[in-house]
């Protein structure tokens, strides 16, 4: 079956079946995603993947076997298919930069006499959220961190990927904002295995056992069945309210502010502030992002707190490249591999299709997938879909870091070319395509390449956040950029 005749199967699909209304209204009465309530086809996709594996004809049938005896690992399952649960270590830049050098620094302050922290991180996902969390309380605590009490708590909806978080083993997807010697320093590398060809990294002990996770719906804070229990330093519920109904949002955040300790600080996603929320929470402005705090907190500067920090620039996302720096290069060139074009080819866009995912849920779906370490996977649905989207840069793009990670460099090459042929100014394309001629000992192209991305980088305000940067501004881009054609230039001296 062709693609475009596969897309419009499925596309069909929630409109053919009878029952599929009824098990999607009952889906989202049990989970709130109201997320749904507009997607149709992304929805009945998922639910199908379910329906097959368990061998159901329709959505009647697969609605009754959710009401079933047998129902309740079912709705594990199907709750665990249908988040969105993209993470990956110190997501958002400014918002790790405001942890690390304002709400962080605040609480220890105001709580060195007690020398105890709460903190909870809500929708973790896999857990790269609370353990970047770990991490840095960690280090800015230092030898002093034996003496504190710090309950880190992450939650999620999803069994599967809670079980994923408790392993603390994650692909270089999920790890490329880091550096070689952060990677170094917080994990230590795991061999090669099914779904992680080139070997993963696990999580150092110091920082994981910083951390338990639970499973919860955040429905319960509406429906009285939370049991988090006491009250949180720190609360941080990023990129989960955008699944839930305007009621749905302000009842929850209400119920995070009442959960909150007296000086405590609550963090949500970037797209996600509310007017609404200051009835119940005072908006504090820091650097690049909004934080919340209870109402009757003092506003004062918080005392200064004499502890180690952390780098202040978060460093320039590698997207999975194996481990390098400037100082690996080879002395001499590698033999010649066989030659790639210069200019790719042009690429057919399509005939005009209904699809049953746009490009940004597909893109979403792609990296569920590569964060939860399932890159190959992520490949083959990746390239299902993709000759309907062949005018999108940012998919050919991720089809490169895709190929990257699984040690597909001429394919991984062969994208980045595309995506620079649909979008010239794609910085991060350069940047990457740079780093990757680089490892294949092509210099004077690499330079190209990465000349591209410092001099595009420097046209914008040093503080934008660069298209599928994963975060990373304009300056930080352009500092690394710099960084490496330096190194290019010492080897060849």
């Amino acid at each position: 079956m062709t693609a475009p005749m596969e897309r419009a199967r499925r596309a069909s699909g929630a409109t053919v079946d009878p029952g599929f209304p009824a098990l999607k209204a009952r889906v989202i009465a049990r989970t709130g995603h109201n997320y749904y309530e507009d997607k149709d086809d992304l929805l009945h996709d998922r639910v199908r993947k379910r329906m097959r594996i368990r061998g159901v004809a329709d959505c009647a049938a697969y609605l009754a076997l959710l009401e079933s005896g047998a129902g309740r690992e079912e709705w594990a399952a199907l709750e665990a298919e249908i988040t969105i649960g993209e993470t990956f270590f110190f997501r958002y830049a400014e918002q790790f930069a405001a942890l690390r050098g304002t709400i962080l620094p605040d609480l220890i302050g105001a709580r060195r006499e007690t020398r105890r922290l709460r903190i909870w991180s809500a929708g973790c996902s896999t857990g790269a959220e609370p353990y970047s969390i770990a991490i840095l309380v960690h280090d800015l605590l230092g030898e002093a961190l034996d003496d504190w009490t710090v309950t880190i708590v992450g939650t999620d909806l999803s069994a599967a990927a809670l079980a994923t978080a408790r392993e603390a083993e994650f692909g270089p997807w999920a790890l490329r904002t880091l550096d070689t010697e952060e990677r170094a320093r917080w994990f230590r590398r795991t061999p090669a295995r099914p779904g992680l060809p080139q070997g993963g990294y696990a999580l150092r002990p110091a920082y994981r056992r910083m951390v338990r996770f639970e499973r919860q719906n955040l429905l319960s804070l509406i429906d009285g069945s939370d049991r988090t229990g006491a009250s949180f330093d720190l609360i941080l519920c990023r990129n989960v309210l955008i699944y839930f109904s305007a009621d749905h949002v302000n009842r929850i955040v209400r119920a995070l502010g009442e959960r909150l300790n007296p000086q405590g600080w609550l963090l949500i996603g970037h797209a996600e502030p509310n007017p609404t929320f200051s009835q119940w929470l005072q908006p504090v402005a820091l650097p690049g992002t909004v934080a919340y705090r209870p109402i009757d907190t003092p506003t004062s500067e918080p005392p200064p707190v004499l502890v180690p920090a952390i780098p202040d620039a978060a460093p320039i996302p590698l997207a999975a490249l194996p481990e390098w720096s400037p100082d690996d290069l080879p002395e001499h060139s590698p033999a010649p591999q066989p030659p790639v074009p210069p200019e790719p080819v042009a690429i057919p866009a399509s005939p005009a299709t209904e699809h049953p995912l746009s490009p940004g849920d597909l893109l979403a779906e792609i990296r569920v997938l590569a964060d939860a370490g399932k890159t190959a996977r992520a490949w083959r649905r990746l390239h299902e879909e993709i000759d309907g989207y062949a005018t999108d840069p940012s998919l050919r793009y991720y089809e490169g870091l895709l190929a990257l990670d699984l040690g597909r460099e001429r394919e991984a090459e062969r994208a980045l070319r595309g995506a620079l042929f649909l979008h010239r100014g794609f910085i991060m394309a350069h940047f990457q395509l740079g780093l990757l001629l680089v490892r294949g000992g092509r210099r004077d192209e690499a330079a190209r390449a990465l000349d591209n991305a410092l001099r595009l980088a420097q046209g914008l305000p040093s503080e934008t956040i660069l298209p599928e940067g994963d975060g990373v501004s304009a300056a930080r881009l352009a500092e690394s950029a710099r960084r490496v054609l330096a190194g290019l230039t010492v080897s060849d001296a």
